[in-house]
This record gives C-alpha cells, sequence and structure tokens, in this order.
C-alpha cells in the first residue's frame, strides 16, 4: 500500500468566519459527508454526518442538524433524531459506549478550515 502523498492529507473547506458559532455546516471531505463544527471558543471539530440510531425515516436528520452543548468540559452534539449526545472530539456517543460516529483531524491556518483524513477509533 502506498502512503499518502502529504499534499491529499489535508483537504480547505472553507474560512473560519464563514462558520456560525455552535451550528454546523457540512461538506463533502475524502469523498465522505462531513459535519464540521465551530465553537464559541473558535475551536473547531469535524465528525461524520450520520446519526447511527437514524432509521431510513430519518433521512435528513444527520449530526449538523444537531444542538452544540457541553457536558462539564466536553463538547458535544445532540443528534436531531434521537438527541444522542456525540463527543465532538472523539466521535464517541456518551450515552452509548456501543455507537460511534467517524471523527476527522482539523486545523486552521491563515483562517481556512482544513480537514484531514479520519481519526484513529481509541481503544
Amino acid at each position: 500500500m502506498t502512503p499518502r502523498a502529504a499534499h491529499d492529507q489535508w483537504q480547505p473547506v472553507c474560512a473560519l468566519d464563514e462558520l456560525e458559532v455552535e451550528r454546523a455546516a457540512t461538506a463533502l471531505v475524502h469523498g465522505q459527508a462531513i459535519a464540521i463544527f465551530r465553537l464559541a471558543d473558535d475551536r473547531v471539530f469535524a465528525l461524520g454526518n450520520h446519526d447511527p440510531f437514524a432509521r431510513a425515516t430519518d433521512v435528513g436528520k444527520g449530526i449538523a442538524k444537531g444542538i452544540v452543548g457541553r457536558r462539564g468540559d466536553v463538547p458535544f452534539v445532540a443528534s436531531p433524531a434521537h438527541k444522542h449526545a456525540f463527543d465532538l472530539r472523539t466521535g464517541k456517543c456518551l450515552d452509548d459506549p456501543t455507537a460511534a460516529v467517524p471523527a476527522y483531524d482539523v486545523r486552521v491556518v491563515d483562517g481556512t478550515v482544513l480537514v484531514g483524513h479520519r481519526k484513529a477509533v481509541a481503544a
């Protein structure tokens, strides 16, 4: 398997100031539907834009439509269909340890939000 070239590791998505605070925007990154969240302190997170608890009738209710909040020091998004909370840093469900959504590396360079590849799943 050939390692990925450094130039395709980070995909520019938008300017930081284009993201609404405590809301999400969606983008297609590395062929995946991603929800990108900006917090009030300008930290930015990216999760896969799907709800693992959703049924086929919940189409259109991806994680990006959820409500951003905090549990202690943990920033999360509550899924719109079933209100399960997902840690914005890791994608792990705070309500069900068997569930998670993919989390992606994010960085902001010169005001541009860049999304990298999927984070490794922590054991």
